[in-house]
């Protein structure tokens, strides 16, 4: 799955996610945050030549899947390989900041 757009309307359950087979990158953020506006190139241009499942959710108070994360900071991207979390970074300005999360992922 490509770079995702939209937020999705209904975020997974915690135990859906870990399921999930091979790389899933995951986006916590809201619509209105401007560093999450700022990161959407950089994420883009890094999805267009990284093979992930890209889950763009909505975060904030009362959110379950972000609360399990330990997510404080939007946007965070969190990268998971068949349910095991490989890494993550907190508001990244850079497509080279995304991308080491696949390098660092590997084997």
């Amino acid at each position: 799955m490509p770079y995702t757009r939209d937020y999705l309307a209904a975020e997974p359950a915690r135990a859906d996610v870990d399921a999930t087979p091979g790389a899933v990158l995951l986006e916590f953020g809201a619509p209105d945050c401007g560093f999450c506006v700022a990161a959407q190139p950089a994420l883009r241009q890094v999805l267009d030549t990284h093979e992930a499942t890209h889950l763009k959710i909505e975060d904030g108070a009362g959110r379950a899947l972000g609360r399990s994360f330990g997510v404080k900071l939007w946007p965070t991207l969190v990268l998971m390989r068949d349910g095991v979390e490989r890494g993550r970074v907190v508001r990244p300005r850079r497509a080279d900041e995304i991308a080491a999360l696949f390098s660092d992922a590997q084997g």
